[in-house]
């Protein structure tokens, strides 16, 4: 199976003293739902914001698709950050023709059907929604474009329980099978029966990367019951 992403020898560091990300070496395949999964302060944002280019590493080199992370790979990578960015008056259907302008692989077909699935209207303004919708429009923005790799920081955080289900089926319905999923939750009771793979990190370093199906079977437990476990030493 081809590698999409490779982190070699990644470290970040934010002043002379800390090392948010340390050393990080790691080869992500096509074709998998993926955990990234620690505590606060480990360094998944980090990692993330790095994947998607907002950050420059202070040392190693990260790829997607073979070329290193840059103005070639922003129309390879779509990113939902753990914040909400939509403000303003805009319409939510005024937001998605900016996307369709923006980026050639968006789909507004698929980003209406979505939206109607969740019973969001598209002339509601952006400044009328709440948070949540807010998160599930982002969310839609996100997975409405055709990209090899999705990075999605906390996407169920902010919404409701009943939503949550949704979310993780629009996520499992609609990005392409050759492309790789990167979900970044602390919720992850919430998410693991989705994922195929799972990367344990803890102050800045990979700790484990396995198959959520082999830390069932090897472990006897749910991969939320061995997280509690490696990170309560």
């Amino acid at each position: 199976m081809s590698s999409l992403v490779e982190l070699k020898g990644v470290s970040k560091s934010y002043d002379n003293k800390l090392l948010a990300v340390n050393n990080v070496n790691l080869s992500l395949p096509r074709g998998k739902i993926i955990g990234l999964l620690g505590p606060n302060g480990s360094g998944k944002t980090t990692m993330i914001k790095m994947i998607n280019g907002i950050l420059a590493p202070t040392a190693g080199e990260i790829r997607i698709a073979g070329m290193p992370v840059g103005p070639g790979t922003k129309a390879r990578v779509a990113y939902l950050p753990d914040r909400n960015y939509l403000t303003g008056n805009k319409t939510v259907e005024q937001v998605f023709h900016y996307f369709d302008d923006f980026y050639e692989n968006f789909s507004m077909q698929k980003a209406l059907g979505m939206l109607e699935s969740l019973h969001i209207q598209p002339e509601a303004r952006l400044n009328s929604l709440s948070k949540g919708t807010k998160e599930k429009v982002q969310l839609i923005l996100v997975m409405g474009r055709d990209a090899d790799l999705y990075v999605l920081d906390e996407p169920i955080a902010g919404v409701d329980p009943a939503a949550r289900d949704y979310i993780l089926r629009a996520i499992i319905d609609n990005y392409n099978p050759e492309a790789t999923v990167l979900i970044s939750t602390h919720l992850i009771t919430d998410i693991e029966n989705v994922l195929d793979e799972v990367v344990f990190v803890r102050r800045g370093q990979i700790v484990l990367y396995n198959s959520a199906d082999k830390i069932r079977e090897e472990k006897g437990k749910s991969v939320d019951a061995y997280f509690r476990e490696v990170f309560a030493c």
